[in-house]
């Protein structure tokens, strides 16, 4: 396989696994732990209690954590996605204007919400995600 080509595989699979391994945390702190909780006990409380304007048939507790559930997902099948394609059909995935540029959107929009709404370890991560993947995005165009 021509140099580049490999370095389009690499960077695309240390991409996906790095967004996999947030999603993952992401998934475990969404269940298990306080890291997601709030600081205040009773503002966690007032969330089990309170229901969103659109229905009052959940809480804002619940759809916290439905939510964080959720967003943990798609950083997981991303993660599966985007990997797995690097690893066992990487032409495929290097073929696909789709593919490419639906990847370089999620992740992009990841980074500005990471910038927006998240604190600096997630954004981080995100970035550095998203560097490798414009990198094998080159990589991938020049082989």
């Amino acid at each position: 396989m021509p140099e580049p080509m490999m370095t389009a595989r690499i960077f695309m699979f240390q991409s996906a696994v790095l967004i996999f391994g947030l999603g993952a945390i992401h998934f475990i702190y969404t269940f298990w732990g306080l890291k997601l909780h709030p600081r205040d006990p009773a503002l966690q409380a007032r969330m089990r209690e309170v229901s969103p304007v659109i229905t009052r048939e959940t809480t804002m507790w619940k759809t916290w954590i439905g939510f964080n559930a959720s967003h943990a997902l798609g950083a997981l099948l991303f993660g599966l996605v985007y990997g797995y394609l690097a690893l066992v059909h990487p032409a495929f995935l290097f073929q696909s204007g789709f593919l490419l540029a639906v990847g370089f959107c999620v992740l992009g929009f990841y980074v500005f919400l990471g910038k927006a709404y998240f604190f600096s370890v997630p954004f981080t991560g995100i970035l550095i995600s998203f560097v490798a993947y414009v990198v094998s995005l080159v990589a991938s165009f020049v082989g």
